[in-house]
């Protein structure tokens, strides 16, 4: 009888065990789990909310305070971005602790895939985050007769060969609309944040760029772009000079690192006097206040009626 009994009530307890184990959340219930802890870590993960009731060591309150993002170590740089918030790429590039980034092609873009985010980027997005140099140009060329000029022209005339006029056993170009005419008033006066946009979403129909240029070969297609607007306006957009727009010209760059590096360190008589490279030196709005207003100017209300492609 006893014997009956004890099994009675293992089995009881069992089915009862298994019953609980096997509660289905919904509702107000949360479910029950066999060894919770397994799959839920008592460990704070950072920047990360992922409170459990079953945790009682601590309070809610005090997870959430030792879970909440602290703040970056200054100069700190976001991973996969290159610049602040403005893309000037060179900030703090003299800087006796600054870091050499190279980026690639995972650079957060804050703007959406419409005509008012279009819009916004096209007002916002001024300055060229990468200096003017030859070999930026170099590249920036090279991938824009890959990439753009079947459509835009080499020449950046809206002749490229898909709308090529017809000819002795030629029937021309059959794309259906006429691409933009990149060296037309409109586009010499529209803003780098115009180009970069269409680039990474594409308009009409031009497709986006963005999954086939990196983040930097992006910025040296306008580069040269710039450069051929620049050539055409009898402007200089170079390394060494640009008198089109407030794009950073590389030998500023180069000037001003050696100058704040001489603040810095003092000037060794062995190395000669350096202070005739100040007059080249790019210092903010001061020395090209003349180009950020022309920059400005180039920033005008977008015309919806023109397309881009």
């Amino acid at each position: 009888m006893n014997l009956i009994k004890r099994n009675t009530t293992i089995l009881v307890v069992g089915v009862m065990l298994f019953l609980a184990s096997c509660q289905q959340p919904g509702g107000e219930k949360p479910g029950s789990e066999y060894m919770p802890d397994m799959a839920h870590s008592v460990a704070y993960e950072a920047n990360h909310y992922n409170y459990y009731y079953n945790n009682t060591w601590s309070s809610e309150a005090d997870y959430y305070e030792m879970a909440k993002p602290r703040t970056p170590v200054k100069g700190t740089v976001a991973r996969g971005f290159a610049g602040d918030k403005t893309g000037n790429i060179t900030t703090g590039m003299s800087s006796h602790n600054a870091i050499a980034h190279a980026p690639a092609g995972s650079v957060p873009y804050y703007y959406g895939d419409n005509d008012e985010e279009r819009l916004r980027a096209t007002n916002e997005i001024i300055r060229n985050p990468y200096p003017i140099t030859a070999a930026g140009i170099a590249e920036g060329k090279e991938l824009y007769n890959i990439y753009c000029g079947i459509c835009h022209g080499e020449k950046i005339d809206g002749g490229g060969y898909l709308v090529r006029d017809p000819g002795p056993g030629d029937v021309g170009g059959k794309y259906p609309v006429q691409p933009a005419i990149l060296n037309s008033e409109e586009f010499v006066a529209a803003s780098n944040g115009r180009y970069y946009h269409a680039l990474m979403y594409g308009k009409n129909l031009m497709g986006a760029y963005a999954d086939k240029l990196s983040y930097e070969e992006r910025w040296q297609v306008i580069h040269y772009i710039r450069s051929l607007q620049a050539k055409e306006l009898k402007l200089e957009y170079s390394e060494e000079q640009n008198t089109f727009n407030g794009d950073i010209p590389g030998a500023s760059i180069a000037s001003t690192q050696i100058v704040q590096h001489t603040d810095v360190h003092g000037v060794d008589e062995d190395h000669g006097d350096v202070h005739h490279v100040e007059g080249s030196h790019m210092d903010g709005d001061d020395s090209h206040g003349h180009e950020e207003g022309h920059d400005a100017d180039h920033t005008h209300k977008d015309n919806d009626d023109h397309h881009d492609h």
